[in-house]
């Protein structure tokens, strides 16, 4: 005579909703994946060169600058998703410190420099703000608002995003690749 367990419901319903999370997951690190496919590689090449005259119209070269670790973040003044990232770019560098991670920020399609101190003084942006342009954009294949790039200490690109990333996706990036 075989012994029959009663299946318990819940445990049931818990495989499903597991299953149904990895499934989830799994599409979207395809899509986002998929969106940065253009991006500049993360194979421990030396990012591209970067100078510009900032906001303050002092002169800046990314490649003259040392830091531990640096974020390039890409903007463009008009962008609702860079508004909404902004704040997040503000409290990581308040966590992080800037002994430890350098913010530096690339306007990109702005009409004038007014526009993007609007930008500036809406978001209380405090960190260097380059006023970027067509060729910038190229040399770091930025096609879409945000995109964000982490450079290592010998300015080597280890990590790239675009769209909207969360204070904890960008403490990660940038911490966990020091």
């Amino acid at each position: 005579m075989a012994i029959q367990i009663p299946k318990n419901p819940k445990i049931g319903k818990l495989t499903k909703l597991g299953l149904e999370a990895l499934v989830f997951i799994a599409i979207l690190a395809g899509v986002l994946a998929y969106q940065s496919r253009n991006l500049l590689p993360t194979d421990a090449r030396p990012a591209p060169a970067l100078s510009a005259t900032t906001l303050t119209g002092e002169f800046f070269a990314l490649q003259a600058e040392t830091a531990p670790v640096t974020l390039v973040y890409f903007f463009a003044p008009w962008c609702k998703i860079c508004a909404a990232s902004s704040n997040n770019i503000n409290h990581l560098q308040r966590l992080r410190g800037e002994d430890e991670l350098r913010v530096l920020m690339v306007a990109l399609d702005w009409q004038s420099s007014d526009e993007v101190q609007d930008y500036v003084d809406r978001h209380n942006i405090s960190d260097p703000v380059l006023l970027g342009d067509s060729k910038i954009a190229g040399d770091w294949n930025i096609y879409a608002f945000p995109t964000y790039y982490v450079l290592d200490g010998k300015q080597q690109i280890v990590s790239r995003d675009l769209g909207y990333s969360t204070l904890a996706g960008l403490w990660w990036r940038s911490h966990a690749r020091k």
